[in-house]
């Protein structure tokens, strides 16, 4: 079992690229790791070059890292006389993550190895109004039933992440005012999930976990992405310098709830008047669309009409498309991203709210700032979140002093 007396008291602050880079000369292990993260095999004799470190140091991280069951033997390089030496690479099919997406409706959990890949995955019904206790119940015996299906033991996971459809105090882990989550804010969810789990436990809202989740699996190279989802609610993941923005307060990236020009008088369930979300978030086109006399009551009921070709219903995707451009085209000035990824339930209607974003967007920003952007359908879908909370416990486990961590407890068992 994991040392708890190594791990934080609460939940770690971690960055989109928490790893970091490795400063050469240091002779941690977490550091020497970092060189094999990338899963190409190589001798002592290269790290040591590479590190500048010394080759019996060398040799003593790498059977640290051994014992932890991070890297393993990967062959032998060429010789160039004498025993050919030995190589090592990393083994990311030794220890396993649970990565959970819990939405209002709906959860999806999947179970990781440390390259992120994911060995199996199960979705459930769930309703997140009915409170934390019997929402994370359900969703423990889900996870339990995961492991148990891909033959690991709880000794060989790392940790366990976990998106909420609502504000968190990341540092924390415990959701802050949730709108559409009663009886949640404030509640310890990691320490909830450490009863059951004795492993590190990392929690954040949804947005930002599917820019993490967008970002590994598609974009890996992009170091400045805004993740938009639209859905019932509207926020926006930031991802600027390769690292993922929360804000003072985790409150980044809540566009939702900025005021669009032809909000007038239109009411938010903020309090406010004229916010985005109350023009063009699911239910706010659905009631736009029965004032026009057209039936519908959901996001899914637009998506329907919208694929069935009915014309009102396509051009009102198209005005909240362009609503939701008018609010990006101030973030496109300010951010500079390369990338815009429009996910969440609408972003299924495909082109129809893409182009009233692109429309408005590139009319709106500066030249300079939408030279090279890219705005775009989000391609890992309904698994985004998925993606990124295993992400988002990766990066934080995988790092410097999680791989530390890791190695302290490989020696104390």
């Amino acid at each position: 079992m994991p040392n708890s007396s190594v791990r934080p008291p609460s939940q770690p602050a971690i960055s989109a690229d928490a790893a970091g880079s490795v400063p050469f000369g240091s002779s941690r292990a977490g550091d020497v790791f970092q060189l094999l993260r990338d899963g190409h095999a190589r001798t002592r004799a290269e790290l040591a070059e590479i590190t500048g470190l010394a080759r019996s140091t060398v040799a003593a991280r790498i059977d640290a890292l051994a014992m932890a069951g991070l890297i393993g033997p990967a062959g032998e390089a060429v010789s160039s006389g004498g025993r050919p030496p030995s190589r090592f690479a990393f083994q990311p099919a030794s220890r396993v993550v649970l990565a959970v997406d819990v939405g209002a409706t709906h959860v999806l959990i999947g179970l990781t190895d440390l390259s992120g890949k994911v060995l199996c995955e199960q979705r459930e019904s769930i309703d997140i109004s009915a409170g934390p206790n019997p929402v994370l119940d359900d969703v423990l015996e889900h996870c339990g039933q995961l492991l148990a299906q891909a033959g690991r033991h709880q000794r060989e996971l790392v940790g366990i992440g976990i998106g909420l459809p609502g504000p968190v105090e990341h540092s924390t882990g415990r959701p802050a005012s949730p709108p559409i989550m009663p009886g949640w804010d404030g509640f310890d969810v990691p320490g909830y999930v450490r009863q059951r789990f004795d492993t590190d436990v990392l929690v954040d809202n949804d947005v930002n976990i599917m820019a993490l989740g967008e970002r590994a699996m598609y974009w890996p190279d992009a170091e400045n992405l805004l993740f938009v989802k639209v859905a019932t609610g509207i926020g926006a993941g930031i991802i600027s310098g390769g690292l993922l923005q929360r804000g003072a307060d985790g409150t980044a990236g809540d566009i939702g709830h900025v005021r669009v020009p032809r909000g007038g008088e239109v009411l938010c369930r903020c309090g406010n008047y004229g916010c985005l979300e109350a023009l063009a978030s699911g239910p706010a086109v659905a009631a736009a669309l029965q004032g026009r006399g057209v039936p519908a009551t959901t996001g899914d009921d637009v998506l329907e009409l919208a694929r069935r070709g009915n014309l009102t219903a396509i051009q009102a995707m198209r005005q909240a498309g362009r609503d939701v451009g008018d609010v990006l085209a101030a973030s496109v000035n300010i951010l500079n991203p390369s990338v815009i990824v429009i996910g969440g339930g609408l972003s299924s209607a495909g082109e129809y709210l893409l182009a009233g974003v692109r429309e408005i967007v590139y009319q709106r920003s500066l030249p300079l700032a939408t030279a090279r952007l890219r705005i775009v359908q989000s391609m890992a879908g309904d698994r985004a979140g998925m993606y990124g909370a295993g992400r988002m416990v990766l990066d934080y486990v995988l790092s410097p002093v999680g791989v530390e961590r890791l190695v302290l407890e490989g020696q104390s068992s």
